[in-house]
Order: structure tokens, then sequence, then C-alpha cells
């Protein structure tokens, strides 16, 4: 494993769930990370919990709040890892999103990847050391039909990472992407409280029979933790023989070699 201490990584949408628990995993291994998200307060005393480097903030949804995002990066010292996690979801009927919500998804899921690697990653190249994760979704592979327009995002996602890491050939940097499954976090509690509200059903026991009845094929039945994603996270980029990859972290659901 490469020596990370020291680095300065970047981790979009990281005041809490997956890229809150990256943050964390990055800066226990020595790492100096860069926490971001849509709030400068929020984002600020995440970095101060953690013991960051630098906290930045912005929407990352659109050109111009990327450009801020980018002039507030410019401030300080070259960012070596990104990870860029930040992204959105919801559970939507398909006959039901109109054009704007598609496009929406596309900014927010993988515009903002493409420009802040666009912006990052020369100067990787040109250091010739670093990395790029992409964290994707197991959905990208296994479109769910209640989230066509995120499964969508997430697959391109996907693809873009692959063909990043082509443009890496023959350097010390890599492009990976992660493809976390379901993973306990505040927004994914908050999506069944809300569903065991509607249906009359204990919340526990929504949760206990989630598997069984929605998710057959996962081989570890039971919801991933952000810590095993993170931990995910910290093994690929220290891993320089890790290039091109899509990981899963997805506990056996997508039922393929």
């Amino acid at each position: 494993m490469a020596n990370l201490d020291n680095k300065v990584v970047l981790v979009t949408g990281s005041t809490k769930g997956i890229g809150l628990a990256i943050a964390q995993s990055f800066a226990d291994k020595g790492c100096r990370v860069i926490v971001h998200g849509r709030d400068a307060q929020q984002a600020a005393q995440v970095c101060l919990d953690i013991k960051g480097y630098a906290s930045v903030a912005g929407d990352l949804s659109s050109a111009n709040a990327c450009d801020e995002v980018l002039q507030q990066l410019s401030h300080l010292d070259d960012v070596e890892y990104l990870v860029n996690n930040a992204g959105i979801f919801s559970v939507a009927d398909f006959f039901a999103i109109d054009d704007d919500e598609w496009l929406r998804y596309y900014q927010t899921n993988v515009l903002s990847v493409v420009r802040l690697c666009r912006a990052l990653m020369p100067g990787m190249l040109a250091r010739d050391s670093g990395g790029i994760i992409n964290v994707a979704s197991e959905a990208g592979y296994k479109p769910l039909p209640q989230m066509i327009h995120y499964s969508v995002s997430k697959t391109a996602l996907t693809g873009l990472s692959r063909g990043l890491a082509e443009l890496t050939k023959g350097t010390n940097v890599t492009v990976n992407t992660l493809l976390p499954g379901p993973t306990w976090t505040a927004g994914v509690e908050e999506y069944f409280a809300g569903l065991a509200k509607e249906e009359g059903r204990p919340l526990d026991e929504l949760v206990e029979n989630y598997f069984q009845e929605h998710e057959p094929n996962s081989l570890i039945q039971r919801f991933i933790t952000i810590e095993e994603v993170a931990d995910a996270a910290v093994f690929v980029a220290g891993n320089g023989a890790v290039n091109g990859s899509a990981l899963r972290v997805e506990g056996g659901i997508i039922r393929s070699i």
C-alpha cells in the first residue's frame, strides 16, 4: 500500500453519510483532508471535528457554482486525491419525471465530476501521482425501477471513470469507481421512517425484512455500513495497481462473476 500520510484529499459531499466516513478514514490515515459541503459553516465544523486541513463550500450542480469551489481550492495546496462523492438520489415514478429533473440529476451526479476532474486531473498527471475515486452505485449496474433516473446517472459515472483511467496510461495516477450497495445512512433511515409511517409498519420490521422482500440476491442480507465503504475508498487510493476498476462494495447483490 502506498503511503498516504500528508496527502491532500478532497472529498466532495463530505459533511454527512458516506462522504463524511470517507473523509474521516483518510484523516485517520494522516491525510490532509479538504471537507466539502453546500453549507460553509457546516463544512467548516466537520473539518474541525475530523481534524481536517481545510473546507470549501458550494453546490457543484452548475458550472458557476463549481467554478466558485475551484476558486476556493486555488488558495490551498494542490489536491492529490479527489473523491467525487457528492450526489443526489430519490425514489420516483419514471413516468412522472420531466426533462428538467433528468437534467438536474445529470448536472449533479455526472457533470459535477466532469468539471472537477477536468480542473484537477491535469495537475495529478503533471506531478505523476495521485488519484480519483468516483462514488457511483450498484444501481449503475443493476438499474432500480423505482430510481431509473438515479441509476442511469451512476451508469454514466462508471463509464466516465473508465474513460478517464485510459488517460492515465503509463503514469502513477489512478482513476477508479466505487459501487456501494444499500448503505445505512441518515438519508436512508429517513426514507425508511417515512415508508414505515406510510405502510403502518414498525421501522425495525421494515428494515429487517427489506432484503428478503426487495434484495434477495444480497449475500450479506444487511445494509452496508458507511465505514465499510470508506475502508474501500482508502484501499483503492493506496493501491497503485488498482486502476480503471469498478470495485463492488454491494454485498453480492450483483449476481455475476
